[in-house]
């Protein structure tokens, strides 16, 4: 009794200690895709709570929608988004439309495309919106997570922009990096900007202006640092490596970076690291390009700052990843996280981070409100510096769309042809009205 009273002191009580991800099933994983060979900075895989964009090997640089819910061997016969003349670097689905993604090329443009409920029923070949403005490959985007249609894309060119997709234009540049940019995060409300580059900085961007806020040099080591924010907190986690090619994980805060909040040395391994947090649970994932391990932290928001919970072990490495949003988890059956792996030979396959509880009701404690897909302020109003938490949503599949705003129709883009279409119409019933007026001589 006393042994067990003194060993209570060193273990940490937590509801994650015990969170397990089971090996994925053939059967459950989306395969058969001709992978593009094209290389970069990106994830090479990004989801909404309906679908995941990959992209493709073929002319025009094509990439494939997919349904998150119906995997299965696909063969090369499903249909493509196809637009841009050259190779897709990465994507971003809009957090308030799963149905809208956004694309980035090689050509140096962005296209908006819609996806019509159900999947693809024909190649999708023209975007709702062409946004051209950088010099150079465009090799990232984040939309922001509070602010209706405001992405964030770097480039090639060594500038950041900062666009109104609706209005298809360029808001701010910041031209502060000098070399190539590693990786763009927005905060948790929207405000602030992060981006590392190849100098080995990372600095905080005002994305309002363009103007830079912050620099530090998180790493020391010369291969990529790849970041996020750490929720409400404001702290900013790194993963980089060490002079001695050592990966570790670094919290900051961005208001004193002088040293570190806290550093954790991960392994050896050559992979750059994709951190992946979830704000409801407090817990940061971390996996490797090229590994098969998944490593799991819970965050607090004091010393010591990251608790290691466990790591998720597989054979099978790792080409990219991405993050499900969480109204799209089986919150009955506890699924606390789901990761989407890419993998280079296996297709895709969902990795579901599970937290073990006997119960079959609700789970309140480990499900608090969530991200809604809706904003909570319009790019004016964001510009003109309104500053606002995300809008939250219950998960109990019990309040299913109790949101604020969450039946309010979405805004509805409309093609180039369209509009021309209607244009003609409009021409035509204009000239048929006025005809039957001059036919019944009335002056107009």
């Amino acid at each position: 009794f006393f042994f067990l009273r003194i060993m209570s002191h060193f273990v940490r009580a937590s509801k994650f200690r015990h969170v397990y991800s089971d090996p994925p099933k053939p059967e459950n994983s989306w395969t058969g895709f001709r992978l593009a060979t094209t290389t970069g900075e990106q994830c090479y895989i990004k989801a909404s709570a309906k679908y995941f964009a990959i992209a493709v090997s073929g002319g025009g640089g094509p990439f494939v929608v997919c349904d998150i819910n119906k995997p299965g061997r696909f063969d090369g016969q499903q249909f493509k988004v196809q637009g841009h003349s050259s190779s897709v670097l990465d994507f971003e689905w809009n957090p308030f439309d799963d149905n809208m993604v956004a694309s980035a090329s090689d050509d140096s443009t962005i296209k908006l495309w819609q996806i019509p409920d159900g999947g693809l029923t024909a190649n999708l070949t023209e975007p709702l919106v062409d946004m051209r403005g950088h010099g150079r490959k465009v090799t990232l985007l984040r939309y922001n997570p509070t602010a209706a249609n405001v992405l964030a894309s770097c480039s090639g060119d060594m500038t950041v922009k900062i666009w109104d997709v609706e209005k298809a234009e360029a808001l701010t540049t910041f031209t502060g990096n000098q070399e190539l940019t590693q990786d763009i995060v927005w905060d948790y409300k929207g405000d602030l900007l992060a981006a590392s580059c190849k100098d080995k900085n990372t600095r905080v961007v005002d994305p309002r202006t363009g103007a830079e806020a912050a620099a530090f040099q998180p790493h020391e080591g010369s291969k990529s640092v790849k970041l996020t924010y750490l929720g409400a907190s404001g702290k900013l986690a790194t993963v980089g490596f060490t002079r001695q090619s050592q990966r570790e994980l670094k919290i900051w805060d961005p208001r004193n970076t002088a040293t570190p909040l806290s550093r954790v040395d991960i392994d050896q391994a050559a992979g750059v690291i994709m951190p992946f947090y979830d704000p409801d649970t407090n817990m940061l994932f971390l996996t490797g390009k090229g590994d098969g391990n998944v490593r799991y932290y819970e965050f607090v928001d004091n010393d010591p700052w990251a608790f290691s919970l466990s790591e998720f072990r597989s054979t099978t490495s790792c080409k990219g990843m991405c993050m499900v949003p969480k109204r799209a988890n089986n919150i009955m059956g506890c699924e606390t996280m789901k990761l989407l792996k890419l993998t280079p030979n296996d297709g895709v396959q969902a990795l579901s981070f599970i937290v073990p509880r006997k119960s079959d009701a609700f789970q309140d404690d480990i499900f608090p409100d969530s991200n809604a897909p809706v904003a909570a302020h319009t790019s004016d109003e964001w510009m003109a510096g309104s500053s606002k938490d995300p809008v939250k949503m219950s998960l109990d599949p019990a309040n299913a769309g109790s949101a604020p705003g969450s039946n309010a129709p979405k805004k509805t883009f409309r093609t180039v042809s369209t509009l021309s279409k209607e244009l003609d119409e409009a021409q035509k019933r204009i000239e048929y009205l006025e005809s039957k007026l001059k036919g019944a001589s009335i002056e107009y």
